[in-house]
Formats: structure tokens, sequence, C-alpha cells
């Protein structure tokens, strides 16, 4: 499950994220674009639910100093040893440029620096070294984590997903459907664990959740990163019309040109029992595991969905 719920603030997630466990739910999932931080929601959880995996889908490579993000996943490794698992990515050049500050170059070499030097770091070693995008001098973490997280890159697609199954624990993607998992599992094989939030709304009320949900694809797909895999999809040219309407300034000719397959594939939606099929179709077309993000604005409320959800 992805914490906080979008329909609650983190102080008020407390009692619902505390249910998680006695509902089934094995993991809880940050994130962080421009909403809460990727680490604090973890760090209460390690309070709240102490049997539950955590994990970070993700914290952006660029926004943070090396040392910094290995400080952060040294906190999460002791609150929660054995139970924490690190999720980085090169994210996108809005979050890294203009709502940070920071400059968005080289975003392969760069994730793949940082996952080199993490792993030195966590490991408990003195770092000092001289990479493509960055150099490190003489960091050594004050408080090596008894037990090292295991580190899982944000992937998309076949460089970062062949880096994620060569020198990490794993590879996360998003916005995808379950008929597209073989494609991610093949460039990863068998062993290398694969996740994936999965936007989910509890709603038979079509019309309403493809309108919804058009905003959030519409955003999503028109960032470079996203187009170049939903073209490596074999969605390019379904999608051309949007993002030519996009690249114009006409926002509502892209959202209506947006088709519903579309929608359909990469929302799930409908009534519990619907949903929790849908997401069954991932896992048995090979996603290890699903990250369910519940949307808001169906008939259900979240704290209802997430029950109606529950593994069983």
């Amino acid at each position: 499950m992805t914490i906080p719920f979008f329909d609650r603030s983190l102080a008020q997630s407390k009692q619902l994220v505390a249910e998680l466990a006695a509902l089934g739910y094995t993991d809880a999932w940050s994130a962080e674009v421009n909403g809460v931080d990727g680490f604090t929601p973890l760090a209460l959880a390690a309070e709240w639910a102490p049997e539950l995996r955590l994990g970070s889908a993700i914290v952006p490579v660029s926004t943070r100093g090396p040392g910094l993000l290995a400080m952060s996943a040294a906190t999460l490794a002791d609150l929660a040893p054995g139970r924490f698992v690190l999720g980085i990515g090169a994210s996108s050049p809005a979050i890294v440029e203009q709502w940070n500050a920071g400059e968005f170059v080289k975003p392969y070499a760069r994730t793949r620096d940082t996952l080199r030097f993490l792993k030195r770091a966590l490991a408990g070693e003195k770092v000092s070294e001289t990479y493509e995008t960055f150099a490190v001098k003489g960091f050594k973490l004050e408080r090596a984590p008894k037990v090292a997280p295991k580190i899982v890159l944000a992937a998309l697609r076949p460089r970062m997903l062949h880096l994620a199954a060569a020198e990490a624990d794993g590879a996360i993607t998003n916005w995808l459907a379950p008929e597209d998992v073989g494609k991610v599992r093949a460039e990863i094989g068998p062993e290398t664990e694969l996740i994936a939030r999965l936007f989910v709304c509890v709603s038979e009320d079509v019309d309403k959740v493809r309108e919804m949900a058009r905003w959030m694809l519409a955003t999503y797909l028109n960032v470079p990163v996203y187009a170049a895999f939903h073209d490596w999809l074999g969605r390019g040219e379904l999608l051309r019309p949007m993002h030519e309407a996009w690249a114009a300034g006409d926002r509502q000719g892209a959202l209506k040109a947006l088709p519903d397959e579309v929608v359909d594939a990469l929302v799930v939606h409908g009534d519990a029992e619907t949903c929790r099929a849908r997401v069954q179709q991932y896992v048995d077309a090979g996603l290890d595991t699903p990250v369910l993000a519940l949307i808001p604005g169906g008939e259900v409320s979240i704290q209802d969905a997430v029950r109606a959800l529950a593994p069983r």
C-alpha cells in the first residue's frame, strides 16, 4: 500500500497504517513528488506497523547530496532493520530543476553512480571516489546500519532495467498495464524483484473515473521519460495526438485525445472484486510486488477500499 493516503494527511494516517498488516498487506511504500517527503512516512510506519516491509518509491538521486541520502537511508535501516528497501531513481526535469534548483543531467549515470556510492557507504565503508557525475571525498557514516537496506531502482526502459538487474536488488516501474509486465520482466530476468505502483479507484462510475484519471495520466505521460516508456511499450501512435495537443498548449484537447482504452489499461477501476482481479492479472503476468495507490473520488471511501482490497 502507498502511504500516506490521498484523502488524509500523514498525521491522520496512523490508525489505517496500523491496520495494514492485520488486513494481510505486506508492505508500505512512500512516494516523493510535491507532497510528503519519501522518508518521514516510513519512519512513522516503522513504529505504527512493525510487521510491514517499508520502501521508498522513489526518492530522487539529484535532489539530495549523496551523503545526505546515505544518512537518511541509514536512519530508516536502523529504525526498521531488515525491513527497509531504499528505492531511488532519476526523477524528472520538473522535480529536479524547476522545483529543487538541481541539475537533471546524465540521469542514467547519476543513478548508477549514486547506487554504487550508497552500496559502499551503507556497508560502513569510508568512500573517497570520483564518479562520472559527482565526487565524494572521505565520507563515512557515523553509524552504519547493522543490516544494510536493499536498494531498488526506478526503471522504465532496457538500459536502466539492466542496471537494476545487474547491480541493484530490484526494479520499480509505474503506469503500466498487465499486458506490459512481460516485456519489462524480459529485461530483468526471473530472479530480480519487480515492483510497480498501481493506481486504483474503487468505483463503478466509469465516466467519472476516466475524467479524473485523464488528468493524472496526461500529466505523467507527457513527461519525456514516460512518453519514451510508452513508445517502447508500443503505445506511441495511440498517444501521438495527445502529445501533439499538449505540446501546442492545448490541455483540454490533450485530455480529449487520450483514448479510453489507454485510461482503462493503466488505471485499475471497478468494484472491489473487479479491482482485486485486475491486480491479480499483474501478478500472474510476473509482477512480484504490486503497490496500490488508492485514488479518491469513487463511491467507496479510501478507508473502506483499503479493507475491501485486502489480500485474502
